[in-house]
């Protein structure tokens, strides 16, 4: 949202709700911008916090993306070298120079000068591999030695250094998974019915169409990554040049994918949510509070009115009537765990993941295939010649490497 540009796509709050309270940093970066950072997001954002707190009011932070929200209550960033400009257009970005290389490459080297960072990330995630590549490239020190040194920091734990802003609670609106898909499907057709199409037409003709002819578009960096504009790819630039049954059908595949990258999405958030902030012991982790939104109709009851006690609370220095939510953490996980599926070809990093890779279609289908040709095999005899012999694993598993 500090895009100009696309405020349908985005969900930016309207200019009506926008006179109701202040709101600060939306539509602020041109869109042409490819190397606005969470570090410029942090920066902006702290400084704006500060200016609050001086007129005594109350900054409230909207997620969002919870890495964005993770870099103003803890110390997690790292700045590098100053970028030499901010300006549209291309700019020298060395991370996204490391992101051009192979996969296996980047990862090499990343082994190379930061072991432990290399061993905690998967070596497909080129963003993460390269962002800690520019870290050492940039600063000398390895990216783990760095992450060390904020978390021994006095208050500080897991999630980086000390919390920045002591007294600060997080309010997080949850719902219902059914109710939520259904809202969020019923979201997208708001926004098709709000004139979505012409929006991604315009923003199409004036930043992006020529980018498609020079072969030079970019989905990985700035606006154009934003949830729902690539949906749309195949319908924008092939629309005038097919026929109208095809665009048809362009359209309805862009309005399907994004309203499953939207739900996505969400369960993604979710997830953030227990496993950094609900799942993670330490004395720098700020109470969460739950908020049932499933039911609009109870929204008064169920989350203005018990959102207000909690931050009123909060205020005025007093325990909450609320509890706050906690999980139990699992001790005996290991979230580093390296496990190779041999049946999907996949590197699997984390015990919670590899039981849910386990679990997926994907993983299920192979695994039912492979149980098919071991059935024909044994039938006619010819077991020893069908390529795969270990069997023995029920759910295809391999030991930890």
């Amino acid at each position: 949202q500090v895009y100009k540009g696309l405020d349908i796509i985005t969900n930016k709050v309207s200019p009506q709700e926008q006179r109701l309270c202040r709101h600060h940093m939306i539509s602020f970066v041109d869109p042409l911008v490819s190397n606005y950072t969470v570090v410029d997001f942090r920066d902006k954002a702290v400084a704006l916090i500060s200016y609050i707190f001086a007129r005594d009011k109350i900054p409230i932070v909207v997620g969002g993306t919870n890495y964005y929200i993770e870099s103003l209550l803890w110390k997690v960033l790292i700045n590098t070298k100053e970028k030499t400009s901010t300006a549209p257009g291309p700019v020298s970005d060395r991370k996204v120079e490391l992101e051009q290389l192979d996969s296996a490459e980047l990862h090499r080297r990343l082994s190379q000068v930061d072991p432990e960072m290399a061993a905690r990330l998967h070596p497909h995630d080129k963003r993460k591999v390269a962002r800690s590549l520019q870290v050492f490239e940039e600063t000398g020190i390895p990216h783990s030695e760095i992450l060390h040194q904020q978390q021994e920091e006095e208050g500080g734990g897991p999630l980086g250094g000390p919390l920045k802003y002591p007294h600060s609670c997080i309010l997080w609106l949850h719902a219902d998974q059914a109710a939520l898909d259904a809202r969020l499907e019923k979201r997208v057709d708001d926004m098709l019915a709000a004139g979505l199409l012409e929006e991604l037409r315009d923003f199409h003709r004036r930043y992006n169409h020529q980018k498609v002819a020079e072969n030079r578009q970019d989905y990985q960096h700035g606006i154009f990554q934003s949830i729902g504009f690539k949906e749309f790819h195949e319908y924008l630039v092939s629309e005038g040049n097919c026929s109208p049954e095809t665009s048809a059908l362009l359209l309805q595949k862009g309005i399907q994918a994004l309203k499953q990258v939207t739900k996505r999405y969400a369960r993604r958030q979710n997830k953030w949510v227990r496993n950094r902030f609900l799942k993670r012991p330490g004395p720098n982790v700020p109470p969460v509070y739950g908020l049932e939104v499933s039911d609009l109709q109870r929204w008064e009851e169920d989350v203005l009115k018990p959102a207000l006690e909690i931050v009123e609370s909060f205020i005025q220095g007093r325990e909450p009537p609320a509890e706050p939510l906690k999980m139990e953490q699992d001790v005996t996980e290991n979230k580093r765990s390296h496990r190779v599926c041999e049946l999907c070809d996949r590197l699997i990093i984390g015990d919670r993941e590899w039981a849910a890779h386990t679990r997926s279609k994907s993983h299920l289908h192979h695994l039912k295939k492979r149980r098919k040709l071991e059935a024909v095999g044994r039938a006619t005899g010819t077991a020893g010649d069908s390529g795969d012999t270990e069997t023995s694993d029920e759910d295809g598993s391999l030991p930890v490497l």
